[in-house]
């Protein structure tokens, strides 16, 4: 297997046992998907700095050590890229905006020193919606990604740029934040796997916060096995990271060959379900059909669903006060009106909210005395055109609002869920199926997840570029 395409195109297992085997090198894979970069990326715009000389450094070290018989496991060797929210030592990270254009972090993050421990390559930073402050991965300071699947069309946001970066083959896994759906947004629109782990199961120290309650950081791969394997490198408690929590460990590689035929699944239609587009309820429909044959029983459910934004707007404003008041005219307009917003929120709102935040959170294990997991559609309507979005960019938060609307309910509640490719559009643009969990059940999303991958053919579809 030597073209670099044949390469790019391998399961992130697939390539990692290769590697093991010693059939293919580190070098090798780097410079596929650094050639794949540089061939398709001046169109994707998934990367804002690619970080290739490191890279290629990284992969000659990992062939060493694994040549030399000290594999250290599944992520050794294996090209790994970074939303650009995430802090790289020496590396700039940006934010996707022209107030950090030259930040230039001292430390790694915490999930970004987990790789490297795994052995894994750091290919580079992608593009996002600035600060990721929205959905639809339009608002960058270093342009729109395009959706590799169709390149008229968004990619989703914030964590665009990881999306694309796996869909289209430039990488094997990325990692992405996930505040409101921007991991799971972006990967339904581009027809990858995108896991949004149980609130503080994995560490947030050293990312860029948008909302400290309800950020989450996370795998976008191609296939659910992938996203388990990087899950499994990443998680843990930090004691650094007050956002960090204690879950129970899990053997998320293991977890997912487990038997699902006693799964009782709760399908949440009231909200999740209505005004879906024709094309992405027929998917759903479909999926659903599947689900049945994989599962024990499968009954409807229903999920509080909480619009407040209060306790959002009024952490995104606290942490850029000071830069808005420095560099306003640094940032993208419409991300400095909706950062502004925060302002109005007094301190009595914001403790009420986030009170009641908890509250809500406390009560989220009870939302599964009857179900083991819940199923919504990812997102209710396919990814729109850029040139829809752009020319009314008045508009651009409301269409916004409706595709982040089935994910955000998730990072409120703090719960485990994942997005897997289940079908497409008659324009052929991906349709996204969501799976979620109770608190800390990160292994039985997994799971569910990869038994309705193996009983379907969508993850086997290659993004021709």
């Amino acid at each position: 297997m030597s073209s670099s395409s044949q390469l790019c195109e391998l399961s992130l297992i697939k390539a990692s046992e290769l590697l093991r085997d010693k059939t293919i090198s580190p070098v090798d894979l780097t410079q596929a998907c650094l050639d794949r970069i540089q061939a398709f990326d001046k169109t994707i715009n998934a990367f804002i700095t690619v970080a290739a000389d490191s890279a290629l450094q990284q992969a000659r070290a990992a062939e060493r050590e694994i040549a030399n018989n000290r594999y250290r496991g599944p992520l050794h060797g294996i090209p790994i890229a970074l939303k650009d929210i995430i802090d790289t030592a020496g590396v700039r990270t940006t934010a996707a905006s022209a107030v950090f254009e030259n930040r230039v972090p001292a430390e790694d993050a915490a999930i970004v020193r987990r790789l490297k421990v795994e052995g894994a390559v750091i290919l580079g930073k992608t593009n996002l919606h600035e600060f990721a402050y929205g959905g639809s991965g339009v608002v960058s300071f270093y342009g729109a990604t395009r959706n590799p699947w169709a390149r008229d069309y968004i990619a989703g946001g914030s964590s665009s740029g990881s999306a694309a970066a796996v869909a289209a083959g430039m990488c094997f896994a990325a990692i992405g934040t996930d505040t409101a759906g921007s991991i799971r947004l972006p990967a339904a629109c581009c027809a990858i796997v995108g896991m949004k782990p149980s609130y503080g199961l994995v560490s947030a120290r050293g990312v860029i916060p948008l909302s400290w309650s309800y950020d989450h950081v996370g795998p976008l791969t191609r296939r659910v096995a992938d996203a388990a394997v990087v899950l499994q490198a990443i998680a843990g408690f930090d004691p650094g990271d007050f956002t960090s929590r204690e879950y129970p460990e899990s053997d998320y590689t293991e977890a997912i060959e487990g038997d699902t035929h006693t799964l009782k699944l709760g399908i949440v239609r009231p909200y999740f379900f209505e005004e879906l587009e024709p094309d992405v309820a027929a998917a759903i429909n479909n999926a659903l059909q599947v689900l049945e044959t994989v599962a024990y029983e499968i009954s409807d459910a229903s999920l509080p669903v909480d619009t407040d934004r209060t306790v959002q707007g009024a952490e995104s404003y606290a942490y850029h006060e000071q830069y808005m008041r420095e560099h306003s005219d640094k940032y993208q307009p419409e991300t400095l009106r909706r950062l502004k917003r925060g302002e109005e929120v007094t301190a009595r709102e914001y403790i009420q909210k986030r009170n009641e935040l908890e509250v809500l959170r406390n009560g989220a294990k009870d939302l599964f005395s009857d179900f083991d997991l819940l199923i919504t559609p990812t997102v209710p309507v396919p990814p729109p055109s850029l040139a829809e979005l752009q020319a009314r960019p008045d508009e651009l938060r409301n269409r916004e609002l409706v595709l982040l609307r089935n994910t955000r309910p998730f990072n409120v509640l703090g719960l485990p869920t994942i997005t897997l490719p289940c079908g497409a559009t008659s324009l052929g643009l991906p349709v996204g199926l969501q799976i979620s969990g109770a608190p800390g059940d990160d292994a039985r999303v997994l799971q569910l997840a990869h038994a309705y991958e193996q009983a379907t053919d969508w993850h086997k579809y290659v993004c021709d570029l």
